[in-house]
């Protein structure tokens, strides 16, 4: 799953797999949740609704800010499932702050447990994993062993050449972009060639990813 600091960056409902100690854990990375203003958001919205609806526990990951989304709490009220609280970069506050923000949610929706972690230095993550286990079914692996995600190639790809524009077109550009493959060949080397084609929502954009004139 890509990264920026934009927000939407994640578009579509993306599955990640892990396989670990004899438990398989199938992630649904979705879009945020948040109230949609086009077309596109309203995409957005509607895959990460469908995604809530088919999981066992949701996970709202939010950052340490002690101002609630009403948008994200009106979608995991309608889920169904129960729901956990990951209140990431823990290692941007103080403990004070944090335990504001943990209040703040509490108050808000009754999660069955809140974890703070820092995706960047691994604080927290393997607790997370932990509490998460508790709630998954016994059952068979819903994927092969060695599987990470339902994604294929192409779409990898396509999704990493856009987290490259919106990383290296940081100031220039809006996160209006959309990359399709178009070619895609493997030499004996084991070099991988690629065609892309980048679309973009005006013609001013096209300059500026691809060099004026």
């Amino acid at each position: 799953a890509i990264v920026s600091s934009k927000p939407q960056t994640t578009r579509t409902r993306i599955t990640g797999i892990l396989n670990r100690d004899g438990t398989q854990y199938v992630f649904l990375d979705t879009p945020g949740l948040h109230a949609p203003k086009n077309k596109l958001g309203d995409f957005m919205m509607r895959q990460a609704d469908s995604a809530v609806r088919s999981v066992d526990l949701a996970v709202l990951v939010v950052e340490p800010s002690d101002k609630t989304e009403e948008a994200e709490l009106a979608v995991l009220r309608r889920c169904g499932c129960p729901v956990l609280l990951a209140i990431n970069k823990i290692d941007t506050v103080k403990k004070e702050d944090l335990l504001a923000v943990m209040r703040a949610y509490q108050a808000a929706h009754d999660f069955q447990a809140i974890v703070p972690i820092s995706a960047k230095n691994g604080e927290g993550v393997e607790d997370l994993l932990t509490v998460l286990a508790g709630f998954l079914p016994e059952g068979p692996q819903l994927f092969p062993e060695g599987m990470v995600t339902d994604q294929p190639e192409r779409q990898v790809m396509a999704e990493i050449l856009r987290e490259k524009l919106l990383l290296c077109l940081d100031q220039e550009i809006p996160h209006g972009t959309a990359v399709e493959i178009t070619r895609f060949s493997e030499r004996d080397s084991e070099i991988i060639d690629v065609d892309a084609t980048i679309y973009c929502e005006k013609a001013s954009h096209k300059g500026i990813i691809i060099g004026k004139n």
